[in-house]
């Protein structure tokens, strides 16, 4: 009832429909060779199976990546998936890279005004005031929480929790004359000073609310060069001049998402290195820790876009550290994922994006919907037949497993992204032959019982063990089956895995919570108590012994009794 409850309070009445059965959004992307990357057979593998794990990141949302030809991939994403956020994590393809800011502030109608206390795309969510001095207080703005404090980050390093500061972060000063004298440091920089005087006016030159402006910002540029870059926070653009690149994203052993159940920080991003990036990490916070902001921060640009730019406190040497804010979940997540699936072999080009109706059609649907209702019926013929009045106890055991499987598909669409196609569908049908293959071992347990010479109840008290026992480890083959499916395959066949599990879940939740109460009430009643012949429990009709009966002893005396005759 919670359940029902919840789904029709959420609005989530349907479950969502995979692209085969309901459309979506294609995306068509044109792989280009990046410097030192061809564009091969391994390569473009490579980056489908990262694009997979960036737009299924968030859950179970049915998006196929597939290749087509030698330098195209195809991205279909189902109808009522966000779109546009699964574009931009498509869209965006290019590598990761962690570099030093160098210089940072708002650009157009929004400079000088008090910085925002977020950004869409998760990057820190603290914001500093709008005056000059970098230490002040955060003060959100908008729709945020005001803060009073940093949020920071923290690194383990040796079994110890060490604090290493690494703060989310506090954006520019508003003051454009504080900016104006900011230059890259000569540890920062390798250009000559024609080069460096050539990226300061690009950088004083750049204004990041043009979207020509900001496409072209960093547009060939190498690693080791340092660049001019665009980040948006709540929907103001700040322009950032940044340093060569000190941590690639390829150094980055995994990132993920995680609530500070212990402190105050909420969501925050948990990032951790491998050998190689750790070491760099640690060079390039121990240098950006001496300096003050906006120099002590760097920047994690990702297809020439500034994602983030935490600041640093102290040296974090650990190859763990964790960026925290006022991130909401989404935002952590979104981080997280372009941390952890952002570095890409090759660059891509959106080539086309468009609209694409269902694959498979109404028709299609209607014909595995039919095909799924024969089998169900075939089912409860047999259930009638066999089992008779037992049939009532599968038949009303196997609504409610339907009834409990729509509600929580409903729920997951909105809360993972989980799409039902047509795999999915064929999950479900599965599934009616476990959840039946339960009800049977049930009831051949108690009819063994009865063919034993018992009464009814006893015969349900006694059969409930040895019956739970083979559903369990019957449902639990299953149950790793699904697992294994889900693990080793991604897209339609995940679907497939997924729904198998989920009824096979239900399965022992229905038996648990329903079938045997419901049996154990029943056993009271005449009609099965007494074994009707309609009931499918008759003692006759399944050949049970005579009731085992004990003697008694006559009353008097024991030994025998002697009789005299007259």
């Amino acid at each position: 009832m919670g359940l029902t409850g919840g789904m029709f309070a959420s609005g989530h009445t349907t479950p969502r429909l995979g692209i085969d059965l309901a459309g979506g959004t294609s995306i068509t992307l044109e792989a280009k060779a990046d410097q030192g990357s061809a564009i091969n057979k391994a390569n473009m593998d490579t980056a489908v199976d990262i694009m997979n794990r960036r737009v299924n990141g968030l859950g179970v949302s049915e998006a196929e990546v597939q290749t087509q030809g030698d330098k195209n991939i195809i991205v279909n994403i189902p109808k009522g998936t966000n779109s546009k956020e699964a574009r931009a994590q498509v869209g965006t393809t290019a590598k990761l890279y962690f570099r030093p800011v160098l210089a940072q502030e708002a650009t157009g109608a929004a400079a000088g005004t008090a910085s925002p206390s977020a950004s869409a795309t998760g990057s820190s969510s603290a914001s500093p005031s709008s005056t000059a001095s970098p230490s002040s207080s955060a003060s959100g703005t908008g729709e945020k929480a005001s803060s009073s404090s940093s949020p920071s980050a923290t690194a383990t390093s040796q079994g110890r929790a060490v604090t290493d500061a690494l703060k989310a972060d506090s954006t520019p000063s508003a003051s454009a004359s504080a900016k104006a004298s900011a230059s890259p440091s000569a540890s920062a920089s390798t250009s000559t000073d024609a080069e460096s005087a050539a990226l300061q006016a690009k950088y004083a030159a750049l204004d990041c609310t043009k979207k020509s402006v900001r496409t072209k910002a960093g547009e060939g540029v190498k690693p080791e060069d340092p660049t001019v870059a665009c980040g948006e926070i709540s929907g103001v653009w700040y322009k950032y001049l940044l340093g060569p690149s000190a941590v690639a994203g390829t150094e980055i052993d995994k990132a993920s998402a995680n609530f500070d159940t212990q402190g105050a920080s909420g969501w925050q991003v948990v990032m951790e290195f491998n050998s190689q990036g750790r070491k760099k990490f640690a060079d390039v916070t121990a240098q950006l820790a001496q300096n003050t902001q906006p120099q002590n921060e760097f920047a994690i640009v990702l297809d020439g876009d500034v994602v983030s730019s935490p600041f640093v406190q102290n040296a974090i040497t650990g190859g763990s550290a964790q960026i925290s804010g006022s991130f909401t979940q989404e935002e952590a997540q979104n981080l997280a994922n372009m941390l952890s699936y952002g570095a890409l072999p090759l660059s891509f080009k959106e080539q086309s994006v468009n609209t694409v109706t269902a694959a498979l059609g109404g028709d299609q649907l209607h014909a595995g919907l039919l095909a799924g209702a024969i089998g169900l019926a075939l089912v409860v013929i047999y259930l009638v037949a066999y089992y008779r009045g037992l049939s009532l106890i599968a038949i009303a055991s196997l609504l409610v497993s339907a009834a409990l499987t729509y509600v929580l598909m409903s729920l997951l669409g909105p809360a993972i992204g989980f799409a039902l196609n047509l795999p999915a569908v064929c999950g479900a049908i599965v599934a009616i032959g476990i959840t039946a293959d339960s009800f049977i071992v049930f009831f051949e347990r108690i009819r063994d019982e009865i063919r034993e010479g018992r009464t009814l109840r006893p015969s349900v008290e006694r059969a409930w063990p040895r019956a739970r026992r083979t559903i369990l480890v019957s449902d639990f083959v299953s149950f790793l089956a699904a697992a294994v499916l889900f693990i080793v395959t991604v897209g339609k066949v995940q679907g497939f895995a997924f729904t198998l599990g989920l009824t096979t879940v239900l399965d022992v939740v229905v038996v648990f919570f329903f079938t045997k109460p419901l049996m154990t009430l029943l056993a009271r009643r005449k009609f099965f108590a007494n074994g009707h012949k309609w009931s499918g429990l008759d003692p006759k009709s399944l050949g049970a012994q005579p009731p085992i009966r004990r003697t008694r002893r006559p009353a008097g005396p024991a030994g025998p009794v002697e009789t005299k005759e007259a």
